[in-house]
């Protein structure tokens, strides 16, 4: 039940991006309560999972997936609609192909992601509560209010209302970039030590 949820992002993503780029405004305002929906699917799915104790390693590569797909689709899909600069994608990109490659290494020596932090200013900034739902929160502010501007946007009312949408939306996507970013330094400091802990394992190529 558990990963069938975690799967049901995938079409439901693939509706918000064809609502998104051919739906014209009412889709693109249909997009906002959507995206809100694809985001706590998330939090439904490890719910179920524990509550009907279904957690798996299986359950956990779905998730970390689906999460990625839904971040990286979105935020390139708004840049390319113009609402948000270039950069912020291609930023997010770096950062987890990055952290996630290093992960990855971790993983193959059954050290799991939230594990590798030893500082207690690393385990703050990775795997605090604080920082994950700050994370979480300023992405779905920024994800939901980007649909809602470009709708908005789409129906040539230029509003108070509509500006304030529109600097919610920057503003959060902003958050939202500095918080991956702060993240993603910790694996990258702490990396050069974790890999000369391991440094006796065979290369792998």
């Amino acid at each position: 039940m558990a990963n069938l949820i975690t799967l049901s992002r995938f079409p439901l993503l693939i509706l918000i991006l064809v609502l998104l780029f051919y739906g014209g405004p009412a889709g693109q305002l249909t997009c906002t309560p959507l995206i809100l929906i694809l985001i706590l699917l998330d939090t439904v799915d490890g719910m179920v999972a524990r509550r009907r104790k279904e957690t798996s390693l299986l359950g956990s590569a779905l998730d970390i997936a689906a999460d990625r797909a839904v971040e990286l689709v979105l935020w390139v899909s708004f840049a390319s609609l113009g609402l948000i600069p270039l950069l912020i994608p291609l930023v997010v990109i770096i950062r987890g192909t990055l952290t996630d490659s290093i992960r990855a290494v971790a993983s193959s020596h059954g050290v799991r992601a939230f594990d590798m932090s030893r500082s207690a200013w690393a385990r703050f900034l990775v795997a605090s509560p604080a920082m994950r739902t700050s994370y979480g929160v300023a992405k779905a502010v920024a994800f939901c209010t980007l649909a809602l501007w470009l709708g908005l946007q789409n129906l040539g009312r230029e509003t108070p209302a509509v500006a304030a949408v529109r600097f919610i939306a920057l503003a959060s996507s902003w958050i939202a970039l500095v918080l991956c970013v702060a993240r993603g330094v910790p694996v990258l400091v702490e990396a050069p030590a974790f890999f000369r802990q391991y440094s006796t394992s065979p290369r792998q190529e």
